[in-house]
């Protein structure tokens, strides 16, 4: 089912520059091996924990785990241990931590800015007007590698309706990059999950979260 589900997203996008995040948040280990043998190998993961604890029973596959729900600071020591990219720096607070932990295993850990363009309360990010703030903060910070941006767009019924999001996105994006100081690090726009991943392709994305497309209907845990 995996591997039938993953070839139409694929085939969807069009587009051959586009990561394609597994979201395997709640999904068993053994799901995830299967997700590998179908050709998934990047994975998202909203809890610190439930991360780690799998990792520990994947260490055999080359794996690679992205943080794409909100971080706590009293979490970061785990999660610069385990994350390649961490999606979701939306405060100073939380990039400073980030950087001293990184700092204390040696690690330039890559990050992106959270931005909650759509301004809705239960959802992180930061304000779009203090994205560039927080750029240049994380920018001249000497453990972090600022890699991009991510946003989370409304759950709407007609996926159409995202699409306002997206392009303000990809606007502050685009305006950001050309003031950091390495712009071909610079290069992750993260938006789009199941319901909407292709609007926000069109506008721009190249760096998408897949859940349920790739996994059916999620269960509560």
């Amino acid at each position: 089912m995996i591997a039938d589900n993953l070839a139409v997203i694929r085939d969807s996008l069009r587009r051959d520059d586009v990561v394609l995040i597994a979201v395997t948040k709640t999904q068993p280990v053994s799901v995830i091996r299967e997700a590998y043998a179908a050709g998934l190998s990047v994975l998202g993961e909203n809890r610190v924990q439930e991360a780690v604890e799998k990792a520990a029973d994947l260490e055999d596959l080359p794996l690679e785990w992205h943080l794409i729900g909100h971080l706590q600071t009293n979490k970061v020591k785990q999660a610069v241990a385990l994350f390649s990219l961490i999606h979701s720096v939306d405060s100073e607070r939380l990039a400073r931590e980030i950087d001293r932990c990184a700092k204390v295993i040696g690690k330039i850990q890559d990050v992106l800015i959270q931005v909650n363009v759509a301004g809705e309360e239960s959802k992180s990010g930061i304000e779009p007007a203090q994205a560039a703030e927080l750029v240049r903060l994380v920018d001249s910070l000497p453990n972090l590698r600022l890699c991009g941006m991510m946003t989370i767009a409304p759950l709407y019924e007609d996926a159409a309706q995202t699409r306002p999001v997206f392009r303000e996105m990809r606007s502050i994006f685009e305006q950001l990059r050309e003031k950091v100081a390495d712009p071909e690090a610079f290069r992750w726009l993260s938006m789009g999950m199941t319901h909407d991943y292709r609007v926000a392709v069109e506008e721009g994305a190249n760096m998408i979260r897949i859940g349920t497309g790739l996994f059916g209907v999620r269960t509560a845990r």
